[in-house]
């Protein structure tokens, strides 16, 4: 069973240095609406949102008619729920296509998937969480089908840990805060775990995940900088477990992919 995903908050992720006079508290909240919808679900309710942003029903209620009528949401009278609407889908596409890293990864990215015969994911944060911008599997692999958009736990996810180990002390030591907080009671644990993998990347170049983010599922990530726009990415590398075992994502996997990472961009 995979582990539990944060739950999106207000300004969830947001720096404690951020300007608050330039801060817009209305905006951050509507993206919390959006954001509060998961992969595979397709309808909220006025009580799917207060629960998973701690907001007021009277201002989910004003948030949400107003994504409505701007085509970010679409209400289902009969059933009384939220849907996500076309004006997500343009946005996201508008980040995919404005991508080049995604058309210069991809044949790299399906090459390796069928050479290693795993499934291979490029991702960047969003929030408290890692989403993947693209994913390829090999015919062979049979690891849990996630695809573009799906998010994974920043504290459980190789992909997660790997992001945490290059950002600078004081934004680290923030975000693991954040991350405690909202993992509530497994916080502690789930944070000194991560940072055992964040510690060790100095040495190993990557950050690993065995059983920890899903029962049967080990991978490995490894971040670069892309060299056209200088945003952090973060290449994967998963198997299941049962059948790829610590050992070769160790001794086969991990090379590979960083040598991948480093023809795809430069080190963070």
């Amino acid at each position: 069973m995979s582990k539990p995903a944060s739950t999106p908050s207000l300004s969830a992720g947001v720096s404690d240095s951020v300007d608050e006079r330039k801060f817009v508290v209305a905006l951050a909240r509507g993206l919390d609406l959006l954001r509060a919808f998961r992969p595979g679900e397709t309808l909220l309710g006025n009580r799917d949102f207060v629960e998973r942003t701690g907001l007021p029903k009277a201002t989910v209620n004003r948030l949400a008619y107003t994504l409505t009528v701007l085509g970010y949401l679409r209400f289902d009278d009969a059933l009384g729920k939220y849907a996500l609407d076309a004006g997500v889908l343009s946005l996201g596409f508008a980040l995919l296509s404005g991508t080049d890293t995604l058309e210069l990864a991809r044949p790299h990215m399906r090459n390796f998937a069928r050479e290693v015969g795993a499934a291979v994911s490029l991702g960047c944060r969003d929030g408290l969480d890692m989403i993947y911008l693209e994913t390829i599997r090999s015919e062979t692999a049979l690891t849990l089908g996630l695809a573009s958009g799906s998010k994974l736990s920043m504290l459980t996810s190789s992909m997660g840990r790997a992001y945490l180990a290059v950002q600078p002390h004081s934004t680290r030591a923030a975000l693991l805060a954040q991350l405690q907080q909202a993992a509530g009671g497994e916080g502690p644990a789930l944070v000194a775990q991560a940072q055992k993998e964040i510690d060790a990347y100095a040495n190993e170049g990557c950050c690993y995940s065995f059983r920890d983010w899903h029962d049967d599922v080990n991978a490995v990530a490894v971040p670069f900088t892309d060299a056209r726009d200088g945003r952090l990415l973060v290449l994967s590398c998963s198997g299941p477990a049962s059948s790829m075992g610590e050992s070769v994502f160790r001794e086969t996997v991990a090379p590979r992919l960083k040598a991948l990472a480093r023809r795809l961009g430069d080190s963070p």
